[in-house]
């Protein structure tokens, strides 16, 4: 019998098992289109800002969730890359 595996069904996990890419699925457009996803500048910026305050200990309680969005965000941004990357490479591609 095999054990009983709770899934997790928070925001980012049921999108996480949205996005998996099963092997062929992406074009080599659009796992170029995905490559190019970047943070902007004043998200990279808040990020930081975000960071200063929480390593002195001041941010506000709106704040506080803020640093696990950027991170969540961050990491299913990382899984749909490292997808395209995986399907870039299987179709003999480069990516930039």
């Amino acid at each position: 019998m095999r054990p009983h595996r709770v899934a997790q069904n928070t925001h980012p996990a049921i999108f996480t098992r949205l996005i998996e890419a099963r092997e062929g699925d992406l074009s080599e457009a659009a796992a170029r289109y995905l490559l190019s996803f970047r943070f902007d500048h004043c998200d990279t910026a808040r990020v930081t800002e975000l960071n200063e305050k929480a390593s002195l200990g001041i941010l506000t309680t709106e704040e506080e969730v803020e640093p696990d969005s950027y991170m969540h965000v961050g990491n299913l941004l990382a899984i749909m890359q490292s997808n395209a990357r995986r399907a870039l490479k299987a179709t003999g591609s480069t990516h930039e």
